[in-house]
């Protein structure tokens, strides 16, 4: 069964270093299936925003100890992705900001 291009964005991450790297280096950053390409990753980000990207780097984000009273356990590993886009493109992630 084939992945929509929403199946495979599933959100986008805001944190302080991925605000500076929109910023500095037109970077964005989002939370994607663990399954997803780099290609499909591409094609997701220009059909959705409508954007011409220029390069996708990804990163497996290992999951952390957590625990809940006496019990122990792990939450889940997680994959990034660092979507570069080109001069003069944008993805507005918030109206007006």
């Amino acid at each position: 069964m084939a992945r929509s291009h929403y199946d495979i964005l599933r959100r986008p991450v805001i944190t302080e270093k991925s605000t500076q790297l929109r910023e500095d280096a037109n970077t964005v950053v989002f939370e994607v299936d663990p399954k997803a390409t780099k290609p499909e990753i591409k094609g997701a980000v220009e059909k959705i925003f409508s954007v011409k990207v220029k390069d996708v780097r990804t990163v497996i984000v290992r999951g952390k100890q957590a625990r809940v009273g006496r019990f122990v356990g792990r939450r889940k590993n997680w994959k990034k992705a660092y979507v570069t886009l080109h001069e003069g493109e944008h993805i507005e992630l918030f109206e007006g900001v």
